[in-house]
């Protein structure tokens, strides 16, 4: 029972459809100019891509500029690249001291004219951590949304 709550606390999953094809949603998430158009939580970001090197191994990093000036850096490497059915990936914040890194699952499910993805991300220190990530992953996720509109 303790190491089921322990993982409730530590692993986050979101389901979310879009309606488009499993392949313009995978683009979306492995090409650096989709990424700009909506990996940020908010409206008023901007994103820069200056890394993405999709294959196995590969690195990536996502720059993500608020209004106010700040910027918060996210990167990793890729685990497992199956186009375009799914993406596994490393994820930490660069500019947290002692971030620890987790992992990201992304799988892409065809609907037939739309695509759920589901969206695993595990591996959080604590309880707050996993909340701080889902708000921003359902901030992202409804500015991908918005590009299939």
């Amino acid at each position: 029972m303790a190491a089921a709550e322990s993982r409730s606390q530590t692993t986050l999953q979101v389901k979310r459809r879009f309606e488009a094809s499993r392949e313009r949603v995978f683009r979306a998430w492995t090409e650096a100019e989709g990424l700009r158009q909506w990996f940020f939580p908010a409206p008023d970001y901007r994103v820069e891509v200056p890394v993405l090197e999709l294959r196995v191994g590969g690195k990536y990093q996502v720059e993500m500029h608020h209004a106010n000036g700040n910027v918060h850096r996210v990167g990793g490497s890729y685990r497992e690249i199956r186009p375009p059915e799914k993406l596994v990936f490393t994820w930490v914040w660069e500019q947290e001291t002692g971030a620890s890194e987790t992992l990201v699952t992304v799988e892409f499910h065809d609907l037939g004219g739309s695509t759920e993805i589901v969206l695993m991300h595990e591996r959080f220190p604590n309880l707050e951590e996993r909340e701080k990530h889902s708000h921003g992953w359902t901030g992202c996720l409804d500015q991908l949304a918005k590009l299939f509109t």
